[in-house]
């Protein structure tokens, strides 16, 4: 005997009466309404679309470990990407990447490596090109991130440097004015090389920092400094508003590459700044340290220009202003600031 019922006549007009209502046509019940998927890309595919989105800075961070993925899954869909290729390929990362006196097994490329791939994949998400749960990239974890070595110099080794870095090389001035750019204000090298001569406030002895993950802030810095800086870009050739302050003698902006000559020139005279690998971040650290030691953390957070939150409540009501940071940079170089309080703390 059949289950199968046939409906009644009578049910029969119920349901066309009611799609009649809401306005549906029996026919399109039958026929493919489903819209087509978005088609996912490959990662060759993928790779270009996000090095468009995201800051120079960051793709330049990145280009090696994107294309270290393109050589591995060029031609697959990024939902054909496993979890397990992922940690394969951050392994190979770890186990090929260059050793420097400073390395430490290769944790840093696998760490890179990893967070290279998760932003392929968060924008994928965010352009609903893959599920979050579908995300491989999200299953992998990073290394864990091991302290950093670099701590504050004492005040008798940064001595040797600024006497190094003021009696060699091609053109003291110029390195000078960046170790003590570096000094005063802790900034990072991106930083300096993206001050434009509209970036200084002589009136109030201030400089507009642009950083990493485009954070901005206006950082005092000693009236001699902000003179020196002012001299030092029109001396060669900073005449528009929106041209580099840091220049090389013959008028052309600095690079990285400035860097890289200062620190090497210093590791050949100072056996101990070439053993312990130092650079401007060691500077850095050293103002960083100096500046917590006499004003506190929430000064030191705010002099670094820090914006990521703190892992307490008091600090949602304890934060340092451009007084705070004006005030200490007024004690730590001897000048008054326009800025500061009246009275400095020694």
């Amino acid at each position: 005997m059949s289950t199968h019922e046939t409906p009644q006549s009578g049910e029969l007009e119920a349901a066309r009466l009611l799609l009649a209502r809401l306005g549906v046509n029996p026919a399109d019940l039958l026929a493919d309404t489903g819209t087509a998927e978005r088609p996912v890309p490959t990662v060759a595919e993928w790779i270009p679309v996000v090095t468009g989105l995201v800051s120079p800075s960051t793709a330049r961070a990145y280009r090696s470990y994107w294309a270290r993925a393109e050589a591995a899954w060029g031609e697959r869909r990024l939902d054909e990407v496993t979890a397990s290729d992922i940690r394969a390929q951050a392994e190979k990362a770890k186990a090929t990447a260059v050793v420097r006196r400073n390395s430490r097994g290769g944790r840093s490329a696998a760490e890179n490596f990893v967070a290279a791939i998760r932003c392929l994949y968060r924008h994928a998400e965010d352009d609903g090109l893959i599920d979050e749960r579908r995300n491989p990239a999200r299953r992998v974890t990073k290394p864990r991130r091991l302290p950093s070595t670099r701590r504050a110099l004492p005040d008798e080794r940064l001595s040797e440097i600024i006497e190094v870095v003021a009696a060699t090389g091609d053109d003291p001035e110029l390195d000078t004015l960046l170790v003590r750019l570096h000094i005063e204000t802790a900034c990072r090298r991106g930083g300096a090389l993206a001050l434009r001569l509209r970036d200084l406030d002589t009136d109030q002895c201030l400089i507009f920092l642009r950083e990493k993950a485009e954070t901005v802030r206006w950082q005092p810095v000693s009236p001699t400094l902000m003179r020196h800086l002012v001299d030092h870009a029109h001396t060669r050739g900073a005449t528009e508003a929106d041209t580099a302050v840091l220049r090389y003698a013959r008028g052309g902006p600095i690079t990285r590459r400035r860097y890289d000559h200062l620190w090497n020139r210093v590791a050949r005279h100072l056996p101990w700044a070439r053993a312990q690998q130092i650079s401007t971040h060691w500077l850095r650290h050293t103002t960083l340290t100096w500046v917590e030691r006499h004003f506190g953390f929430a000064t030191a957070h705010a002099y670094a220009g820090h914006t990521d939150s703190h892992d307490n409540a008091t600090s949602t009501y304890v934060k340092a202003d451009l007084t705070d940071i004006a005030t200490a940079l007024a004690t730590l170089t001897g000048e008054d600031h326009p800025l500061a309080q009246n009275r400095r703390q020694h």
